[in-house]
């Protein structure tokens, strides 16, 4: 018990003191999942809503697909990106293995889906209630895309969110894809898994109280961001 205690109080000090190591994995972390969620909503925002607004052949097993994606496990993906990152695989001209550029694609492959998904959804909903008064002004299905997407910029914050929230908790992928190498690619949760290990609790517990701030923060701004739109929408 004395042991918990002290290595309690030790990470209060760490945080508290602005440890430097501390300050690096952290940083590190957040640039990695912003970077993956930033380009994930670029892609994924307007492929779902193209998903929802059009009508093509295979389009139901692609929502299927979709959706199915959403709950991809970490760990394949992270062996998918490393095949194809390796020496001898199609990518690995580029050396992007074991570089934080390795993760943040298997944190996009990842993400995507989520935003795709949602994406999909809220634009599918929005376009069943204004599509008749939209195309009575003479709007496109394909001009008609970023009007929907602005309309529904609330709910697919939310979904942009969701997708942070699992970028920056996740662990088997960006291990496998990123080696959790010291002042290189270690983040967060790969250090905590190793410090663990390691017996090094007063650093992993000092990581863990920020990566559970961080998962406090971005629930509570999703539930105000939904507050927010139901108030904006009344």
């Amino acid at each position: 018990m004395n042991d918990l205690i002290q290595s309690v109080g030790e990470a209060l000090r760490l945080l508290t003191s602005l440890d430097p190591d501390l300050l690096e994995i952290v940083g590190l972390s957040l640039r990695v999942s912003l970077s993956a969620v930033a380009l994930a909503a670029l892609i994924g925002l307007p492929l779902g809503a193209a998903i929802a607004l059009f009508r093509f052949p295979g389009r139901q097993a692609l929502v299927v697909l979709l959706n199915a994606l959403m709950g991809l496990p970490p760990v394949v993906v992270g062996l998918v990106v490393y095949l194809m990152l390796s020496r001898s695989g199609p990518l690995g001209v580029l050396g992007l293995l074991f570089t934080p550029g390795a993760m943040i694609a298997a944190q996009v492959i990842l993400v995507l889906p989520i935003v795709a998904a949602l994406t999909r959804q809220a634009m599918e909903d929005l376009w069943s209630e204004y599509e008749e008064q939209l195309r009575s002004l003479g709007s496109t299905t394909a001009r008609a895309i970023p009007t929907l997407l602005w309309d529904g910029r609330f709910t697919l914050l939310t979904g942009i969110l969701a997708g942070f929230g699992r970028a920056s908790a996740e662990v088997g992928a960006v291990m496998i894809v990123g080696g959790n190498i010291d002042h290189v690619t270690r983040v967060m949760t790969t250090a905590i898994a190793l410090e663990t290990s390691k017996g090094d609790l007063p650093l992993a517990l000092g990581l863990g109280i920020v990566l559970l701030t961080l998962t406090i923060l971005v629930n509570g701004t999703a539930e105000l961001v939904r507050r927010w739109s139901k108030d904006w929408a009344g």
